[in-house]
């Protein structure tokens, strides 16, 4: 019976999608909390791929609280500030590359790769390549706003 049930929790692990797997990392609460506010649960949990530039809690905890309240309760506004986080397709940390790369919300994010770290913006990418099954999580340190 305990055999089955690891199994059963590994095949789950293996088939979360993007929300799922940043629900169960545990260190994107505000950003699962944005996601379902601004309505992209859905689209999150789609074919994708995706490759989403999540921030972590701490890193939305350096929005100024009323911005970030603001935020949250303007569905149309957090929609583009997260969709800036997206990129269509499954890019691996091996396969970045610097430069300008469009994002999902339309605008390019600008990526670099100096001094051994990857920056997205102004976000340092501090973990990266956690699959999902409808694509790949890079963690970042700052929230990003499109320009």
């Amino acid at each position: 019976m305990l055999g089955t049930t690891i199994l059963l929790a590994l095949g789950a692990a293996q088939a979360a999608d993007i929300v799922d797997t940043a629900k169960s990392a545990g260190s994107f609460n505000t950003l699962v909390k944005a996601v379902q506010a601004a309505g992209l649960v859905d689209t999150l949990k789609g074919p994708g791929p995706f490759t989403v530039f999540a921030p972590t809690d701490e890193a939305f905890a350096k929005v100024p609280k009323d911005k970030l309240d603001a935020l949250l309760k303007d569905k149309a506004a957090l929609a583009k500030v997260l969709t800036y986080h997206v990129v269509p397709g499954k890019v691996l940390a091996a396969d970045v590359k610097p430069g300008a790369v469009k994002t999902v919300q339309g605008s390019n994010l600008k990526v670099s790769t100096g001094g051994g770290a990857v920056m997205v913006d102004n976000a340092k990418v501090v973990k990266t390549d956690i699959a999902a099954d409808n694509g790949v999580i890079h963690v970042i340190d700052t929230v990003v706003m499109p320009k």
